[in-house]
């Protein structure tokens, strides 16, 4: 059975308490919150979605699954057993309506879409700025990943291959949006494209997470991971960033390489790797499903081309993944 999603003990969380923003973990905080402050409705992105409160979502959840420089990602268990990731964020950059339009923009894309995960509701207050979205048990491509090179049960080729599929039909579906820009909002445009923004379905498809948030929060230094390795995935806001972020997450797919300071080093062996005479892929292929996973390595480094202008479009991309996996069946 491969890893699932785990969840850790809640860890110090810097929030921005309005005007007079100050330093102190969620947990100092929650019990206040929840027993003298008036209770606060969530807002549904979802038709007839059910009434939730910040009380219910506080009280309800059960860990971290992750931070960042963003926000906290913790599961909860509501009342009614549905199981929900809620995303909280450290500094948001707009004001209460704006934020909620933007909330609902991106909902309205991502319901429209099955390879982006759903988001259900958020909220907006003084204290905390909340998105809640679909929960999925088997955790991020990065948990994934991260099992497998610590004796888990590794990903196998066609689940890799799966998983980056999906993740490049999410793509294509945020970069086809039109209008392209909506009263300051991009929506073609997904901004954080890396494997902790990657949700595993139990059948091994995936969908995209934390489209446009981006433009909803600063990212900042996490105060508990300061040895992280630095990936220096792209941060601006444009669709050639996208491309070059999805070509480093299929280089940490096929081969673990998370620093982008590799890629000339692996360009420049490329004939080597093709040929056998140095190992690349951090998992067992053979065949043609070597040949399959050397043409992805090539659309990977093409992704990741230091000239913008150079790197495909993810129409191209989708098109020669497509060809790829369907010349397993032949």
């Amino acid at each position: 059975m491969l890893t699932r999603a785990f969840t850790k003990p809640k860890k110090s969380f810097k929030l921005e308490y309005g005007e007079q923003s100050r330093s102190s973990s969620f947990s100092d905080y929650d019990d206040c919150i929840v027993g003298f402050m008036d209770d606060l409705p969530l807002v549904s992105c979802e038709n007839n979605g059910p009434p939730l409160s910040l009380k219910e979502v506080l009280r309800t959840s059960v860990g971290v699954m992750a931070e960042s420089g963003r926000g906290l990602t913790e599961k909860v268990v509501l009342s009614k057993g549905k199981v929900c990731a809620l995303k909280r964020f450290r500094k948001v950059i707009v004001r209460r309506n704006e934020f909620g339009r933007r909330v609902k923009r991106l909902a309205q894309v991502c319901n429209k879409c099955e390879y982006l995960v759903p988001i259900t509701a958020y909220l907006y207050s003084k204290r905390i700025k909340l998105v809640l979205l679909d929960y999925y048990p088997m955790g991020s491509l990065a948990d994934l990943l991260e099992g497998g090179r610590s004796g888990q049960t590794a990903l196998n080729w066609n689940e890799r291959l799966t998983i980056t599929i999906n993740i490049a039909r999410a793509i294509t579906f945020i970069h086809s949006q039109s209008p392209t820009t909506v009263k300051n909002i991009k929506m073609n445009v997904h901004g954080n494209i890396k494997p902790t923004n990657v949700m595993i379905n139990i059948d091994m498809t995936a969908r995209l997470s934390d489209y446009g948030f981006v433009q909803l929060a600063e990212c900042g230094d996490d105060p508990d991971n300061k040895e992280r390795p630095v990936t220096n995935y792209c941060d601006s806001l444009t669709q050639k960033c996208d491309i070059h972020n999805f070509g480093l997450l299929i280089l940490n797919i096929l081969g673990g390489v998370k620093d982008p300071g590799f890629i000339k080093c692996i360009f420049e062996s490329k004939e080597s790797i093709k040929q056998g005479k140095i190992s690349f892929f951090e998992f067992d292929v053979e065949g043609k499903e070597r040949k399959q996973a050397l043409k992805v390595l090539e659309i990977a480094l093409y992704c990741t081309n230091r000239l913008p202008e150079a790197r495909p479009s993810i129409d191209q991309i989708l098109l020669n993944l497509d060809d790829i996996l369907n010349s397993s069946t032949k």
